[in-house]
């Protein structure tokens, strides 16, 4: 089926001849946890770099050296970022094989460069900040290497959410089923107890493939929209101005 534009409430209804994503009908999901310890569920699984915090790759990089975003694209080598996320190299190895030519740049000046760029998307630390109000768990799960500490020192994410799920530590990246299903035994709840929120398809399709429920995410007010049509608390606890829905808009009985 094709997929909305908009931030879309993805589940998955398991058959024997595909593995296609499906909207999510009428499905009511089941927030059980194999821990005996009183939890608050959903657990929230965010993405980072596009989701919560601007990515500089796409802008800034390339004008750090000089180049267009194409022309980037061509002279870098293939992989070595890749094994930078993934923990496979460490940053002073990236230097030596970030160009395919192997030229030599300024690294501390390209690692200023990121920090410079690094930002919360418009709406994202006002939607985190409520829901770590109405103490709901959340957790980082990034593709990125160690660098998530120079997001962390200028942004401190970790106000709001703990990186518990970054490539660089566990040598796993999405959209590999491993990572997710690493995740599950780590948190220790059924798939179905965790909403994954990326602005990735392929990582949401992922998600949604193990059994989480997966929202795309497009902007800050598509995902409030979205997390209260599954009944995720929004409003500040004290305000009794919470968002309330009319129950005709549900395609989801809202998680108990």
């Amino acid at each position: 089926m094709a997929l909305c534009l908009r931030s879309t409430v993805l589940s998955v209804r398991p058959t024997s001849t595909s593995k296609s994503v499906k909207m999510a009908h009428a499905i009511k999901p089941s927030f059980t946890s194999f821990s005996s310890e009183k939890r608050k569920l959903p657990i929230l699984l965010f993405d980072v770099m596009g989701t919560i915090v601007r990515d500089p790759f796409y802008e800034d990089i390339p004008a750090f050296f000089r180049m267009t975003f194409k022309e980037l694209i061509e002279c870098k080598h293939p992989t070595a970022w890749i094994e930078f996320e993934d923990g496979r190299i460490n940053e002073m190895e990236l230097a030596g094989k970030f160009f395919k030519d192997g030229r030599s740049f300024d690294l501390e000046g390209l690692k200023e460069c990121m920090r410079r760029g690094y930002s919360y998307i418009d709406g994202v630390e006002e939607l985190l900040c409520r829901l770590k109000q109405n103490n709901y768990e959340m957790h980082a799960f990034t593709n990125y290497p160690t660098w998530y500490t120079m997001i962390e020192d200028k942004l401190k994410i970790s106000s709001y959410l703990s990186w518990t799920f970054c490539s660089c530590i566990t040598g796993q990246r999405k959209p590999v089923a491993d990572f997710y299903w690493k995740a599950l035994r780590h948190l220790e709840v059924k798939p179905a107890s965790c909403v994954f929120i990326d602005d990735r398809m392929a990582n949401v399709e992922a998600a949604v493939n193990v059994g989480m429920v997966g929202l795309h995410f497009k902007d800050s007010a598509s995902l409030q929209h979205d997390l209260s049509l599954l009944g995720i608390e929004i409003g500040s606890p004290t305000d009794n101005n919470h968002q309330k829905l009319d129950p005709a808009i549900f395609t989801k009985e809202p998680f108990a």
